[in-house]
């Protein structure tokens, strides 16, 4: 049977005494959110379940760095998202294009639901589709994103740029061709 642990604090305690019970319990208790995120970087069902068990390896593995300066979950994100880009790029080098797109800035009006986004999402280039889930899902600023991807913010910017116009350009193609 597995150990209820009231709160984090104690989790955190258990975790840094590599108490396996409480690295169940801390898995369990982040893998989906992890998941989820590892999975709208990579857009690779198989990669993202390979990038989720390093990860939790790493939080295993140094969390007894972690100084309660923000949450758990805020710190094990962090330790997939970098786990999962470092892999990245090892398969292939981040596309640094620069593409300046003009534009009016339109949003498209029509109700789009979730899976035809997130669809949209998993078509877009790595690089821009990775700032695009730390900005707009995640919530980093661009300073961060720029740390983690080790990046300029006006590149952090540019990417996010690109990524919305091109969702832009083909959610509106979905769009118009119902």
């Amino acid at each position: 049977m597995v150990k209820h642990y009231l709160n984090e604090d104690e989790l955190v305690k258990a975790c840094k005494e590599q108490d396996p019970q409480a690295q169940f319990a801390l898995f369990e208790k982040y893998k989906v959110a992890m998941f989820n995120l590892i999975y709208r970087i990579c857009n690779d069902y198989d990669r993202s379940n390979d990038h989720l068990q390093e990860g939790f390896i790493d939080v295993f593995r140094n969390i007894k760095h972690f100084r309660q300066e923000s949450t758990l979950g805020a710190w094990i994100k962090i330790i997939m998202v970098r786990k999962a880009l470092r892999e990245i790029r090892t398969e292939s080098r981040l596309d640094h294009s620069h593409d300046q797109i003009q534009s009016n800035d339109f949003m498209i009006d029509q109700w789009i639901d979730a899976e035809t986004l997130d669809k949209a999402i998993r078509k877009l280039p790595e690089s821009s589709r990775t700032v695009f889930v730390l900005y707009e899902i995640e919530g980093y600023s661009h300073k961060e994103i720029a740390n983690m991807l080790k990046v300029s913010e006006g590149t952090s910017k540019s990417q996010l740029h690109y990524a919305k116009k091109s969702l832009q350009k083909t959610l509106s193609k979905n769009y118009h061709a119902k």
